[in-house]
Parts: structure tokens; C-alpha cells; sequence
């Protein structure tokens, strides 16, 4: 084998609070991606930092990284400035925060390029507008003179790309590059990242948390726990047979497209903090195979066959080897109730939520001090819902789709601006203001982020017993339900003079669900609510959410763009694009057979947890980002976007652009509907 071209030894970094990396090896060869995977804290994050000494002074690095054998810790600031860009370049998690938002891109561009290369300015501006170009921008030539604030997400992160590629590096450290990104465009900056690295030759090393996107990017794989590789191998070796019960875990926590399993593997407990793990095996107080002999030394990172190169830091890799066992023959699985079977069909259920035809616009503002209207932004513009007793609805869509204006129009429980909205047989243009407080109490939301859903004033007690206070409920009720609520939701009832910052974040969730069901709701409307989670953490409250929906009978609106978790969870699936509901139906016959080019687009693009899987499918790129909603478009709103569009003769392309599509059956009585002109062609292209 050729001679590494990063080596990474025994690297350690402390910040003072005990270790965060504990001792790390690695080995970078030309050409390769190297994922790194693990739960938050797990140090891959730091490492990738103390490779390029982007560290902050209070932390103390030790070990040895080596750049084609030179040294790298401990060079002098100029030297280590002359690497980085030039040999080793970084794609940050944050674009946004690591753009200087005051100079415009292709000046930021042109100065890496300078730098490291005798180039004028015009030169350099040239190569600017050609990386811009070269990773997808439209119009590069107009996209240079661009502020970062004008970009969307998706294409902040490209221009990130093209600067880190502009002296074409040896290396390309990317750093959670997809986290805050919707699929659609997290497909479309992995391409561009494999685009990068074919034309510069570099090898890269990708940081993720999301194993799909590991399995179909990386070469070979390194998992991180409690700062040190717990288990490292190809990709394809690592996900077919692993060799330790973490990644075992992880595997078996994720939720997957291709399936809807029964409950989800969660890891139980919570990783250890930096210096807080103590001897012996740093997972043994969450491992299900632990033993004594775990617990008195911490196992080194060997091979279980020499050769192979798939090396774990575990007592039992070989038997784990040999055995192949799945996940849920490791790890204690909950035993959750059958789902409830409706006595009746469909048709003949209560209808909790029906919403038809729903708009909703927000004037767009100019001026300082005077402001006037100079237009409307069509934030919601056609969205039909319609949800069952006992059901769960999947409300999905890119970003800036109108969903989580439309959760806020339902919650308003007022006169919508346009359309209808029925609430357990309420039209909630009719309610006074009696009639919304008495039904307020009816339906209830879990938002995204936990910790910013509860007042860390009060004790967790206190935040559960505050809607039953607004509900007028006997104290002596309240006192009786809250320990109730808490045994509910999994947590232990003497923690209720807990505050919210003494839980993790799986648990704040479990405290904003308990808040929710106090007033015991018919409907729960869910948003984004373990898209903050570890996949570990997230496999724990999707089985609670099923437990519940099982045990009460509660109807959910569940708002998620990861639509592995809908496949999961959901009944029923509703897709939006740009304010409007473009296909509806049941989740099965949604997923498998999408009628409408923007959904089969969405499903192309959610990686699988399994490298021959993924590496076989058919992705579908969408072109760009979403229209402006500033704008009434005329015709379908897709078109721009859509490759069945692209590929039509000019008379019915005529169509798509003159007559916007409406609704219509996939067949009768099948609850599938579609807003496109030709889904038989979207069906057919299905993968």
C-alpha cells in the first residue's frame, strides 16, 4: 500500500475539563474519504479541527499529524497559514458564520486563490467565477458580486465548496457539511463534494452523524465514542457485520426508507462527558454485552482477523464477528402495544383535522422609518389536510415549503385569511373567544427544540402543571397527574424538582411531550421534534411517540424533513412544495409509488444506511433552489425544477406552464392524489 498522506498519532486535546479526544489514530490515503460517525460529544468535530490547528488557545493538543511526513502540531502560526487552503482546505458546518458577511463572495474567493497563488485580480476573480460555475451556481459571472446573506443555505454551502477546491488541496476536511440542509439540497452538495474531489484528486474526510450519507460517500469509515475510534473498517465490512455493540446501536437506531420495521433500537443511557468515563471500557455502562473484565481495562483498537482492516476497541468483537447478530438480538428492544385497528374504514372516521384550500400572505416591506407595501410574500397557497381519529399525518416539504406557517394558522384557532380549517368538527372561522380556549385545550404541539420550549426558571413540575393551571385544574389533580405524566413519557416522577437544564436532550423532549399530553389532547401537532436529536437519542422518542399513539388513540401532525422518520411513523403523507399541497395519500402508497416528480425527487434523495443499497439507486438532482414566493406563478410552480417537465415536447410543455394542476385520484377510492399533469410519467421514472 502506498504511503499515507495524513497520519494521525496518539492525538489528545483537553480542554481543561478533562479529554475530548483520547488518543486518536488515523491514516489518510490519497484519493480516499474517511468518514467519521458518532453521537454529539463524541470528538469527531474536534479532530478535524486540531488537524488544520484551528483549535482555540486554551485547549492543549498532544500526538503527532503528519502532512506526506511533515509535522504539523506545533508549527509556527505562518507555516501551518501556508497549509491551510493550499494543502489541507475546510468545509464548515456553518457557511453562513464562516463567510465574512460584509465582503462579497467572489472577493472572498479571489483572496484564498491570492494567497496561495501569483495571480492579479482579475486572474483571480476569473478562477472565482469558474469554482462558482464548476460546483453549480447559476450565472457564476453575477453570483460573484453576491453578499452571503443573499445565498440560500444550500448555495452558501456550494461557495463554500468552491473556495475550499480554489488552491486544489491535497485534502478536503468537511465538517457535518449537510446537517442544516434540506435532502434535496444535501443531494446536491454531496454531488457537488464528489465533483470537488474527482477534479482536485483530494482525499476527503467527511464528519457526519447520518450514516446514510456515510454509507453512500465514504470508502471507509472510522466511529468515534467518548473521544477515541471505537470501531474502524471499509464501509461496506463495517455496515454488513460491525464488530461493537455501539455501532451495532447505531445501525439499528436509524430509521430506514426502504422499511417499516417494528420499534426502533435506542441506546440506553447517555454518552460519558470528557474525563468523566472512568476505567475499564468507556460504553460499558451502556453496552447490553458488558462484562467484568470490560469495567477493570479499557480495550485497545485491534483487529479481530490481522489483515482485514476492520480494527474494534471491544472484549467481545469476535464473537460479535462470528455471531452476525442484528440489533435487536443485542440491545433490549421495547415491547410496544399493537397499534389500535379502527372499527371503522376511513370514510366512516371522525375527522379530527380537515383543511381545504388554506392561503395565507405576508406583506413585503420597504424602508427604514416609512415603510411601505411594495408586494406579498405567498407563504401558503392551496393546502388541503385531512386527519382521522387515531391517525398520524406526515407533513413534509423543503424549507420555505409553508409548513410551519401552516401548523401556526391551524394553533391560531381564528378565521383563516383564506380557505377552511375544521378542527374536531369546529370550523374556527365561527369560534368566539370562549369556544378557541375551551378547544385550545384539545390540540397541543411539541416544538423542535426542547430547551428553548421550556422555561428554565421553573422545575420540570412546575412546566407540566402549567397548562393544567390554565385549564383551571384542582391543584390536588394536578399533584395526582404529574407523577402520572412523567412514568408516561419514561422519566422518573421524584425528578420533577428537576430543572431543564439537568436533562439531556432526548429527556427535554420526553418533558415537552408529558406538557403536551397533560391536558390530555385528541390532537398532537409535532414539529421537527427529534431533528435536534442523535440518532440514538431519536429511536428512544419515535418509539415513545408510538407507544402513546397506541396506548390514548391520539391523531398526530407530524411536520419532519427526514423522511425515513415519516416512512417510520406516519399513516399517512402529505407533500408540500412552495405553499401548496402537490400529492397526499397513504404513506405506503405515497413512498412506493410517488406520482409526482417533486416527491419521487425528495425519496431519491434520503440516503440508506447501507453502502450497496445506496450506491445502486437512481438519484434524482433538482436543479436550484425554490421559486420566490414573492411571485404568483402562472401554470404548475415545479416546472423550473422538474426533469419530467425537461424532457416533454413543446405542446405539453404548453400545459404545465399555462394551467396550474389540481389534485386528482390515482384511482378511485385509492387514497393517493397528485397535482401534476403527467404522474403516469413521474411513475414510470420511479427508481
Amino acid at each position: 500500500m502506498t504511503p499515507a498522506l495524513l497520519t494521525v498519532r496518539d492525538l489528545t486535546v483537553d480542554f481543561g475539563t478533562g479529554p475530548a479526544v483520547r488518543g486518536i489514530d488515523l491514516d489518510l490515503h490519497r484519493g480516499e474519504t474517511l468518514g467519521i460517525v458518532g453521537e454529539s460529544g463524541s470528538g469527531k468535530s474536534v479532530t478535524a479541527l486540531a488537524v488544520l490547528g484551528l483549535l482555540p488557545g486554551t485547549a492543549r493538543v498532544e500526538g503527532s499529524v503528519r502532512l506526506d511526513g511533515r509535522e504539523l502540531l506545533g508549527l509556527p502560526a505562518r507555516e501551518l497559514a501556508a497549509i491551510r487552503g493550499r494543502r489541507i482546505a475546510m468545509v464548515f458546518q456553518d457557511p453562513l458564520s464562516a463567510f465574512t458577511p460584509v465582503y462579497r463572495i467572489g472577493d472572498q474567493i479571489a483572496e484564498a486563490v491570492r494567497i496561495h497563488q501569483p495571480l492579479d485580480r482579475a486572474a483571480a476573480r476569473r478562477r472565482a467565477a469558474d469554482l462558482l460555475d464548476l460546483v453549480g451556481i447559476p450565472a457564476p459571472g453575477r453570483a460573484l458580486d453576491s453578499f452571503p446573506h443573499e445565498f440560500s443555505g444550500g448555495m452558501r454551502q456550494r461557495a463554500m465548496i468552491a473556495m475550499a477546491i480554489a488552491n486544489d488541496p491535497d485534502i478536503i476536511l468537511a465538517d457535518e457539511p449537510t446537517t442544516a440542509l434540506d435532502v434535496t439540497i444535501q443531494a446536491q452538495v454531496l454531488d457537488v463534494l464528489r465533483t470537488a474531489r474527482r477534479e482536485t484528486g483530494a482525499a476527503l474526510v467527511l464528519v457526519s452523524h447520518d450514516l446514510g450519507v456515510i454509507a453512500g460517500s465514504a470508502d471507509r469509515v472510522a466511529v468515534m465514542y467518548a473521544g477515541r475510534i471505537a470501531e474502524t473498517a471499509p464501509v461496506d465490512d463495517l455496515f454488513a457485520r460491525p464488530h461493537h455493540p455501539y455501532t451495532l446501536g447505531l445501525i439499528g437506531a436509524v430509521p430506514r426508507l426502504d422499511g417499516r420495521g417494528g420499534p426502533l433500537v435506542p441506546i440506553p443511557g447517555r454518552p460519558p462527558l470528557p474525563g468523566g468515563s472512568g476505567p475499564g471500557c468507556p460504553f460499558a455502562p451502556r453496552c447490553p454485552l458488558a462484562q467484568d473484565d470490560c469495567r477493570t481495562a479499557e480495550p485497545p483498537l485491534t483487529a479481530t482477523t490481522p489483515g482485514d482492516g476492520h480494527l474494534a476497541a471491544c472484549l467481545r468483537a469476535a464473537e460479535l464477528a462470528e455471531r452476525r447478530p442484528a440489533p435487536a438480538e443485542v440491545y433490549p428492544v421495547p415491547d410496544l402495544p399493537a397499534p389500535r385497528r379502527p372499527d371503522l374504514p376511513r370514510a366512516e372516521r371522525e375527522t379530527v383535522l380537515g383543511v381545504t384550500g388554506l392561503t395565507k400572505t405576508f406583506p413585503r416591506l420597504k424602508g427604514a422609518v416609512l415603510k411601505r407595501r411594495i408586494g406579498e410574500i405567498h407563504a401558503v397557497d392551496g393546502v388541503d389536510l385531512d386527519i382521522r381519529r387515531g391517525e398520524t399525518l406526515g407533513l413534509v416539504g423543503e424549507s420555505g415549503s409553508g409548513k410551519s406557517t401552516t401548523l401556526y394558522e391551524l394553533l391560531r384557532l381564528a378565521r383563516p385569511q383564506g380557505g377552511r380549517i375544521e378542527l374536531l368538527g369546529h370550523d374556527t372561522a365561527g369560534l368566539d373567544r370562549a369556544a378557541a380556549h375551551r378547544l385550545r385545550a384539545r390540540v397541543q404541539i411539541v416544538f423542535q427544540d426542547p430547551a428553548a420550549g421550556l422555561d428554565p426558571r421553573m422545575p420540570i413540575g412546575d412546566v407540566i402543571a402549567e397548562p393544567l393551571l390554565a385549564q383551571r385544574t384542582p391543584r390536588a389533580e394536578i399533584a395526582r397527574r404529574i407523577p402520572d405524566l412523567l412514568r408516561q413519557v419514561g422519566l422518573e416522577p421524584a425528578h420533577a424538582d428537576r430543572y431543564p437544564h439537568q436533562f439531556s436532550g432526548g429527556q427535554r423532549q420526553r418533558i415537552s411531550i408529558a406538557r403536551a399530553l397533560a391536558v390530555q389532547p385528541d390532537l398532537l401537532v409535532l414539529d421537527e421534534p427529534v431533528s435536534a436529536l442523535d440518532v440514538s437519542v431519536q429511536a428512544g422518542v419515535l418509539n415513545l411517540l408510538r407507544q402513546l399513539k397506541a396506548e390514548l388513540g391520539l391523531a398526530y401532525l407530524f411536520v419532519s424533513h427526514d423522511l425515513s422518520v415519516i416512512r417510520h411513523l406516519a399513516d399517512r403523507v402529505s407533500v408540500m412544495y412552495l405553499g401548496r399541497t402537490v400529492e397526499a395519500g397513504a404513506v405506503d402508497e405515497v413512498f412506493e409509488r410517488p406520482r409526482h416528480p417533486y416527491t419521487r425527487a425528495l425519496l431519491s434523495a434520503v440516503p440508506l444506511p447501507d453502502p450497496a443499497a445506496e450506491r445502486s439507486r437512481t438519484k434524482v438532482l433538482l436543479a436550484g433552489d425554490p421559486p420566490s414566493p414573492t411571485v404568483r406563478h402562472q401554470g404548475c410552480r415545479f416546472r423550473t425544477r422538474c426533469p419530467v417537465y425537461a424532457a416533454l415536447d413543446t405542446d405539453r410543455r404548453t400545459r404545465c406552464e399555462q394551467d396550474d394542476p389540481t389534485p386528482t385520484e390515482a384511482a378511485p377510492g385509492l387514497d393517493h392524489t397528485a397535482a401534476c399533469h403527467h404522474p403516469h410519467t413521474a411513475l414510470r421514472a420511479n427508481p
